[in-house]
């Protein structure tokens, strides 16, 4: 199948979305990648790529055309720039540079933000070929849950857009059944929307990892990590209310391994409450070496905001914490925590509280390393069960060969 992948986000940034073309080229697809300069999260074009962006021409044997755009920096404007932009320079680089070429099928990548199906759909239309559009980040809930937009008439806006969007794909791909009727809401025929969550990624299997030597080792001490986006939808302020709780008790320890939005405020606020010894900050490491810091863990963290919308979701973490056979902590509401318990792979408590966190720590460090390993051992069980990697590549393939009967029926 000849696949043209539209996504503002690529390699050599981490987003799940490298492990997907990967696969498909190691199935024999042939794979384009319609994308923007890497820049996220930092929001500075990375400086490898700026120095040889020829190097960054393909991935796996995938083909990448980069679109102009403006890079993130800082603050709101920039950000709503960024988006902008990328629209703006895909919808003119893609038909462009590919030019004269056919593809079968166009998928979308959409953790945010929203318009990326736009020049998607223009593709679509160029192409004759279905489109194909995954889900991760539902708008206009998403904007309204974080703050970032206020106005009604504005959010009213957005809302039409995500219809527009949605009402001329072939699939919509929703990445939880929760996903499904607000994703409803904004398509006329529900009947082209299907649940497909995300996979458990095979690196986090790695049970023989070498720790991280950024961690210094401390005897008795119970180290509980997050690892991933530090933005507001992930409520540091809770997480760092509850380290501050447990401030006192020398035996827990917090390693934040990541960066985002957020990562200047968190600086700041470790600092300000004197939790330098309690909270390590760790900063952005590439996926592969994850594993490393995942065995420096007694506990892994996962924690949203208490919003509806949030509570509609399965962090993206949940499947590559349960993969790698570590207790999970969760302070999440909804499907995400649902998961956990089902897998009986961990500790829950309610999204923003910081208290009930703090206790499920202590109760989790209280436990025998046997009964953890128990728990680590139930939670890989379930990512095999419910989100394996080969199962959701199989059952995509079929979503892809799906959407190309579909746009033929339709064009017969």
């Amino acid at each position: 199948m000849r696949i043209l992948v539209v996504s503002q986000y690529f390699w050599p940034e981490n987003f799940r979305i490298n492990d997907l073309v990967q696969e498909w080229t190691a199935r024999g697809h042939a794979v384009t990648v319609l994308t923007g300069k890497p820049n996220y999260p930092a929001g500075t074009v990375f400086p490898a790529y700026r120095e040889q962006p020829e190097q960054f021409s393909s991935y796996h044997g995938a083909r990448i055309v980069r679109a102009p755009m403006l890079a993130r920096a800082q603050g709101s404007l920039r950000l709503m720039l960024n988006y902008l932009s990328y629209v703006v320079g895909a919808s003119l680089a893609g038909p462009w540079r590919l030019r004269g070429e056919a593809f079968d099928a166009i998928f979308v990548f959409e953790p945010s933000p929203i318009t990326v199906g736009l020049p998607a759909i223009l593709m679509g239309r160029l192409k004759r070929a279905p489109v194909v559009f995954w889900v991760l980040d539902l708008w206009p809930e998403t904007l309204a849950a974080i703050g970032v937009v206020r106005s009604p008439r504005l959010l009213g806006g957005v809302g039409r857009l995500v219809s527009f969007i949605y009402n001329r794909c072939t699939l919509v791909l929703g990445q939880s059944q929760g996903f499904k009727a607000s994703i409803a809401k904004y398509c006329k025929d529900n009947s082209k929307i299907r649940y497909f969550p995300s996979w458990s990624e095979q690196v986090f299997a790695a049970s023989d990892a070498t720790p991280a030597p950024e961690v210094l080792p401390k005897p008795g001490v119970f180290n509980v990590l997050f690892a991933g986006n530090i933005g507001e939808a992930q409520d540091l302020p809770a997480v760092l209310e509850a380290a501050t709780r447990l401030k006192d008790n020398p035996a827990i320890r917090w390693l934040i391994v990541g960066d985002g939005r957020k990562s200047d405020w968190l600086q700041e606020e470790v600092r300000r409450r004197g939790l330098q010894e309690r909270v390590l900050l760790l900063g952005r490491h590439p996926v592969e070496r994850m594993p490393s810091f995942y065995a420096q863990a007694d506990a892994l963290l996962v924690s949203l905001k208490k919003d509806p919308v949030f509570s509609l979701t399965i962090p993206g973490k949940v499947q590559s914490y349960l993969q790698s056979g570590i207790p999970l902590l969760g302070m999440l509401d909804g499907e995400g925590a649902q998961v956990i318990r089902a897998a009986q792979a961990g500790l829950v408590s309610e999204a923003g509280d910081a208290a009930g966190l703090a206790n499920a720590v202590l109760a989790m460090a209280a436990m025998t390393p046997e009964t953890r390993r128990a728990m680590g051992q139930r939670g890989r069980v379930y990512a095999a069960q419910e989100f394996d990697r080969d199962t959701l590549m199989d059952r995509l393939e079929q979503l892809m060969a799906e959407a190309v009967q579909l746009r033929a029926g339709k064009t017969t």
